[in-house]
């Protein structure tokens, strides 16, 4: 194995121009999530460079979702790198959906120019270095020459940014990714060159809608306003569920620290009339927010919901003319690798290897697709590592080092090595 390694790392080290040039042409293609844009073009973009370095590539396009339109087509891609026998496969997948760039940027967001040592674009860190990362350590492996036993595959996906549900999620229901046919799942995503994520917190998402009695606005008085309504649940959220969620710490080791807390966010509110539109003198009769609550592995989900439920029920108790609905949007239970199992210690191994020090055992504070191959695809031995700092990710000027983009091809390709031998 010292010999193979030697020469799989010798070919990462010639790799880097060409790691680093795929990157940028990534970045390039503007796969921006919502609405999916450009998303055919990225995947046969990954599937011809897969099939140029000798891997069977297939196209997945999830056609019955609802996500799936002649405009925005959802189109998945996976190569594989056969084996000399017939393991189950090692799977990396990458999905390759970005967040809008928004504001603030001091370069052009997909124009994926490298500077000071980084590239820079949005989906620089999150995650196109880290489908860099995943294609180059298997393709330093082939040009290695080495002997392989267990298949290596490699998939890029879409929608991860908005649940993965035409990505991951649809590729495990067809038993694309499933545990009789792949042995490891490994997500580049950016957690940190020195860190393999293990797992992550879990996710409720409701809306909360008011309702209110419209009157003119003059008038206020003859009316009752779902804004009002609103804003007595989100005083009661700040003065006693808040302090509440501070008060409890996971066990677990979810960076950052803050996030060994629970949270709660509002992610959007709409009420009464449009604020662009022709102003009316109208009291708001309905007003929604979506509530983004993160909770601990120790919480529960059932504990989670009813406490959101009783805080609502509360409110409305207290509040004359108070009336509702609540509607569950999104569940993503805390999921977290066994700790015996053999894809943390061959990380470990690779990680020590390279960097000559320790890897860090984490928990990501947000999900990723690890949900999906955990409770649909059953496959057990899943773990996070990838290249730049998820501190980066979904931010203005977005980057990620090239030297990480290289470190982790070399972690990856080690463990690929150990495990597909």
């Amino acid at each position: 194995m010292t010999d193979d390694a030697d020469r799989v790392l010798t070919a990462v080290d010639a790799l880097a121009d060409e790691a680093v040039a795929f990157t940028q042409d990534l970045i390039r293609i503007p796969t921006v999530n919502p609405p999916g844009e450009h998303y055919a073009d990225c995947a046969r973009f990954i599937g011809d460079t897969l099939a140029g370095f000798g891997h069977d590539v297939e196209y997945h396009a999830a056609d019955d979702r609802p996500e799936h339109t002649a405009a925005h087509p959802r189109v998945n891609v996976v190569g594989t790198l056969r084996g000399r026998d017939s393991r189950p496969a090692i799977h990396l997948n990458g999905h390759f959906d970005v967040v809008p760039a928004g504001e603030g940027w001091s370069v052009e967001p997909f124009a994926g120019i490298v500077r000071d040592g980084c590239i820079w674009g949005r989906g620089a860190a999150d995650m196109k270095a880290g489908l860099a990362a995943a294609v180059f350590a298997a393709e330093a492996i082939r040009r290695a020459d080495v002997a392989r036993g267990a298949p290596i595959e490699i998939s890029g996906t879409v929608d991860e940014e908005s649940g993965g549900l035409a990505g991951v999620a649809w590729l495990a229901e067809r038993k694309r990714i499933a545990a009789d046919r792949t042995g490891a799942v490994i997500i580049p995503e950016p957690l940190g060159v020195d860190r393999i994520c293990v797992g992550h917190r879990g996710v409720y998402w409701f809306e909360l809608e008011t309702r209110g009695r419209i009157a003119h606005g003059s008038m206020p008085f003859q009316g009752v306003s779902a804004i009002d309504q609103m804003t007595a649940f989100l005083a009661h959220v700040d003065a006693e569920l808040r302090p509440r969620l501070a008060a409890r710490t996971t066990a677990l080791p979810v960076i950052p620290a803050e996030a060994r807390h629970p949270t709660i966010n509002v992610n959007g509110i709409s009420g009464g009339q449009p604020v662009d539109g022709i102003q009316t003198p109208c009291v708001a009769d309905r007003c929604r927010a979506v509530f983004d609550r993160r909770f601990l592995l120790e919480e529960g989900f059932e504990a989670v919901r009813e406490e959101a439920r009783a805080l609502i029920r509360d409110v409305a108790s207290r509040t004359p003319g108070f009336e509702y609905d609540v509607t569950d949007l999104l569940v993503v239970h805390p999921t977290r690798t066994p700790d015996d199992s053999p894809l943390i210690a061959t990380f470990q191994r690779a990680l020590q290897r390279v960097l000559g020090r320790d890897a860090a055992i984490v928990l990501s504070p947000g999900t990723y697709d690890h949900k999906h191959v955990a409770r649909i695809a059953g496959v057990p031995h899943c773990v996070a590592y990838g290249p730049g700092a998820l501190e980066l990710a979904h931010q203005p000027d977005e980057r990620c080092s090239i030297d990480d983009l290289m470190n982790a091809t070399r972690v990856l390709a080690l463990a690929l090595l150990e495990l597909t031998v």
